[in-house]
């Protein structure tokens, strides 16, 4: 059957769906595997469009990165002294990275395929405030001098618990990049009629492969090219919407929203409007994910110099267009409404893209889709090899191994996730679990570790029984509250009921919360007191010359590990953490929402006005700032050192231990 299926392959690329289905089922016995897309809807692009998209233009890019990268490696490595065989380089680019490329990354992270999917899902289902209270869950985080924050937990507690938050974390990524490969292969199939299985396993390759070879700035530098791409298609969206007849002005697209409210009432907005805050599923799922975010935050192990909006704009737009054209001829499911499966999967941001574009806006919606589960499936794919790598293989496996085995030990990382994080999405899709399931309930197991890491970092008392115990506690309260009032609730434990909002939110309350007393109760009985010189006599680094080298100019560089310089970017990190949750939070939504405001016509015109704006700015700083803080003074940097030191010396600072930095002047 398999030989089949390779023939068949070289002879009509649309039979490859029916070969990889019968496998699916044939391997796992699973009779749910047989659920499909419905076919009432006619993909727009033919299923050979699918293939080139996530197999062809992800080799190329993969290639092309490859190219590119080759060079720009061999002319940094001779003027800067960047060498990507070295494992810091890999793993953390020397913490190099300024913030104008990092502020690009931070962009793209938020514009995985969960976040615009996801926000036109909450925003079909609960109008205005959903996209909001997407838009709303994001938290700071500053990691200490560590290629992943598991060291300090090793460091400051021992193997046990370091095994334990290592488990929390590798659970975190999994599900989380689930939770993307679930929505990109529902979308690539909507649209396509690729079959969802085979976009499953085919959008890793491309990922796999710049991503072995380049390393994390490979993904910084294509993060900023896909970013950009996204944010432009996303901009013309945005004016798209408002050019085509049958909407025309964000005054008409009131009127059809507004009528879409009376022929389908909200229950739990206020009179049932779409367009309100008052909305207790809305701010429901706020406080969902702003928790599963957090956790997404604290749990994901990879680390960067802490020197270094789109969903709302994008998500109200779009789902406001689904939910007012619904009605119409041109809507790919007319005459009827999305179904609850439809919705689920991700499907309004693509078909209200259809219904305004017709098959350009599915190709856009396509490429922005591949682009985005790339984009942020390589940085979740470099979190968990740098675990495998550094918290597993160095620790456990090889404790003297080198630079090169380590990088070895990566590149094994980096292939070995991507399949797994295949093969366990295609599992949950084969009983039944889809993007809106795996969105709700992502919080469940990714918040037990929050407050346990945060007291490891920020409360020297913690003792080393409560990091051990304190996370498993927690997700088991949280997955035993999860389930339980799913049976409470809804009078079943099933897949429908456990991805219900109610059950979802109480479990990640549950998850994210307990840990808290469990810490403080297991603390008091034999408190601790962690000197926190004794992390300093850690030696993290492989090579201390090789590795924790960086180039500045001639008055010199501050160094990353500067005590200062981590001070002073912590008061900032902290300040705009309370701004943006205060502001977020409290004095922007909570009057709105008690006040049981409906939003008139002039109000909706301001309130789409300022997110389109929102969006324009998140563009311009996506694509310019990179090019302005570092990028042309690097370029003229390099210049120098090619045309042979015109221009001075550089000097390079070298830290040791104690973050201190020598200076060395070389003369060109």
């Amino acid at each position: 059957m398999i030989g089949n299926s390779v023939v068949m392959l070289d002879v009509d690329l649309r039979n490859i769906s029916v070969d990889v289905h019968v496998v699916c089922c044939y391997f796992m016995d699973i009779s749910l595997c047989s659920r499909r897309q419905s076919a009432s809807v006619q993909p727009p692009l033919s299923q050979a469009v699918g293939y080139v998209i996530v197999v062809v233009l992800g080799l190329v890019i993969a290639c092309a990165n490859r190219a590119v990268m080759m060079v720009i490696t061999k002319v940094l490595k001779k003027t800067t002294g960047e060498d990507n065989k070295k494992t810091e380089m890999f793993m953390t680019a020397n913490r190099t990275v300024r913030t104008g490329l990092t502020a690009s990354a931070v962009i793209s992270s938020w514009l995985w395929t969960t976040a615009m999917l996801g926000a036109s899902l909450v925003g079909y289902n609960y109008g205005v405030a959903g996209p909001f209270w997407f838009a709303a869950g994001c938290s700071p985080m500053i990691i200490p001098d560590a290629h992943t924050s598991l060291e300090v937990v090793r460091i400051q507690y021992g193997r046990v618990a370091h095994v334990v938050l290592m488990t929390l974390c590798l659970i975190n990524n999994i599900f989380s990049c689930a939770n993307m490969l679930l929505g990109a292969a529902a979308v690539i199939s909507a649209i396509t009629g690729m079959h969802i299985i085979a976009a499953t396993f085919l959008l890793p390759v491309g990922v796999t492969v710049y991503t072995f070879v380049g390393g994390i700035k490979t993904t910084f530098l294509t993060d900023y090219f896909h970013t950009a791409i996204i944010l432009i298609i996303a901009c013309y969206f945005s004016i798209k919407a408002f050019t085509v007849e049958e909407v025309g002005s964000i005054g008409k697209l009131y009127d059809l929203v507004q009528a879409a409210a009376q022929r389908h009432p909200v229950s739990g907005n206020q009179d049932g409007p779409y367009l309100t805050m008052t909305s207790k599923g809305a701010i429901l799922f706020g406080i969902l994910h702003i928790c599963s975010n957090f956790g997404l935050v604290i749990a994901t192990p990879s680390a960067a110099s802490p020197t270094s909006p789109s969903p709302w704009a994008l998500g109200t737009i779009k789902s406001s267009l689904a939910l007012g054209l619904e009605n119409t001829s041109f809507f790919p499911t007319y005459p009827r409404r999305m179904t609850s499966v439809e919705v689920s999967n991700g499907l309004v941001l693509p078909y209200a893209a259809m219904a305004i574009a017709g098959k350009g806006g599915a190709a856009a919606v396509l490429l922005i889709t591949f682009m985005a589960v790339t984009s942020t499936l390589s940085a979740q794919v470099i979190a968990v090899s740098s675990i495998l790598s550094f918290d597993v293989y160095r620790e456990y496996i090889n404790k003297a191994a080198s630079d090169r085995d380590i990088i070895r030990a990566s590149h094994f990382g980096v292939i070995f996730f991507a399949a797994f994080s295949a093969g366990f999405s295609t599992m949950l899709h084969c009983v039944g679990i889809d993007l809106g399931w795996t969105l709700y309930m992502l919080g469940v197991v990714t918040c037990p570790g929050i407050f346990p890491m945060a007291f490891t970092i920020l409360w020297r008392r913690q003792n080393q029984a409560a990091a051990i115990l304190a996370p498993i506690l927690g997700m088991a309260t949280g997955i035993g509250v999860w389930l339980g009032t799913a049976r409470h609730f809804y009078g079943t434990v099933s897949v429908s009921s456990t991805g219900e909002i109610l059950p979802c939110v109480y479990g990640t309350v549950a998850s994210a919360f307990s840990p808290i007393v469990y810490s403080v109760v297991i603390t008091l009985v034999n408190p601790q007191r962690y000197d926190w010189a004794e992390f300093r006599k850690e030696k993290l680094g492989l090579d201390r010359v090789d590795s924790d080298v960086t180039v500045g100019e001639e008055q010199g560089a501050i160094s990353s590990f500067d005590p200062r310089e981590l001070k002073r970017w912590g008061r900032i990190a902290a300040f705009w953490s309370i701004a943006t949750f205060l502001g977020h939070w409290v004095l922007w939504p909570l009057p709105m929402y008690g006040s049981k405001y409906v939003f008139g016509k002039g109000f909706f015109s301001a309130w789409v006005v300022v997110g389109i704006i929102w969006l324009w700015i998140a563009m311009f700083v996506a694509i310019f700032y990179p090019i302005l803080d570092g990028g042309v003074q690097q370029m003229v940097q390099v210049g120098r050192a090619l045309r042979g030191g015109k221009g001075g010396s550089s000097a390079l600072s070298i830290t040791d231990g104690s973050g201190d930095v020598l200076k060395v002047e070389e003369k060109q």
